[in-house]
């Protein structure tokens, strides 16, 4: 099976006030892909305002490109093919909520394993 980079694209607003709610929904679909063996990992990023950008010499505060969405996160899943793949990250709630999502193979990867104590 070939795996697939589903990158989140939303605006900035689950790290506002309030947003647990909105955050359940994402949390059940994570637990689907998990319970149908489709998710390899996934990643939630911190706030677009604790981000820092280097460009050349030059380091900024703030995102890369400023736009009214950014990438809110990302996640790995395995599929047969990119039909499969565009079936399983449609699902995305973020969809649904004026968001959206960018799938794209993975040509290689590494998770560092730690140690839990």
């Amino acid at each position: 099976m070939t795996q697939y980079a589903v990158l989140i694209y939303a605006g900035d607003s689950a790290h506002r006030e309030g947003a647990e709610a909105e955050q359940e929904v994402h949390d059940r679909h994570a637990e689907e892909l998990r319970d149908a063996d489709s998710m390899v990992a996934a990643f939630a990023l911190e706030s677009v305002a604790s981000a820092t950008s280097i460009r050349g010499d030059v380091v900024t505060d703030g995102p890369f490109v400023d736009a009214k969405e950014v990438i809110a996160g990302f996640y790995v899943i395995e599929a047969p093919d990119l039909d499969a793949a565009l079936r399983i990250a449609g699902a995305n709630p973020v969809v649904q909520q004026g968001g959206g999502v960018e799938v794209r193979p993975v040509a290689g990867g590494f998770i560092r394993q730690t140690a839990q104590g």
